[in-house]
């Protein structure tokens, strides 16, 4: 990828200290998207945070602590072709709603593109925010989710060995806890 100035953006650091960051045109690429709902904010791009986009609840719902439920998020999308969608709950779902995301990464692949295939994300309420009711309260138009398109992965091929000539590290989980 060659860069050109005009792919830099120049953004100021605290203290006035300057840096670029390089936007690649050349991987900018369009989804078409469909909301079921016009009671939501339209999805945007928030540039320099984060390069996840946030998903947001299209119904109210009330949960209580061991209830599993399927939030729908009021969209559904064309992925470019090659592409998949990951959706992930937003690191503070767990803590402001007691929600953890039943698959942990939901995958949509780009053949989920039909007009009622709306994005969900399945969820299990652990515990309640509220004492009394022991249960949570989901809002429409709250943020719970976020996600981000990725390249599938490349066509490959197993070659079976005996060895890879490698000494062994020692087992899953042993890098140790500091």
């Amino acid at each position: 990828v060659q860069i050109r100035e005009s792919s830099m953006c120049r953004r100021a650091l605290p203290a006035q200290k300057w840096y670029y960051t390089l936007r690649r045109t050349d991987m900018m690429k369009n989804i078409q998207i469909k909301y079921f709902t016009d009671e939501i904010e339209k999805l945007t791009y928030i540039d320099g945070k984060s390069d996840w986009i946030d998903l947001r609840a299209a119904k109210e719902m009330e949960l209580k602590a061991g209830q599993y439920a399927m939030i729908p998020l009021g969209v559904a999308m064309k992925l470019p072709e090659g592409y998949e969608a990951h959706i992930v709950p937003r690191s503070s779902t767990y803590k402001n709603y007691g929600l953890i995301q039943t698959n942990h990464m939901g995958v949509v692949d780009e053949s989920y593109c039909g007009d009622n295939d709306q994005w969900h994300m399945p969820v299990f309420c652990l515990k309640g925010m509220d004492l009394k009711e022991k249960g949570t309260w989901i809002r429409k138009g709250d943020k719970i989710g976020q996600f981000r398109i990725m390249e599938v992965m490349p066509e490959i091929e197993f070659e079976e060995v005996e060895s890879f000539g490698n000494a062994d590290r020692g087992g899953f989980g042993t890098t140790g806890k500091r």
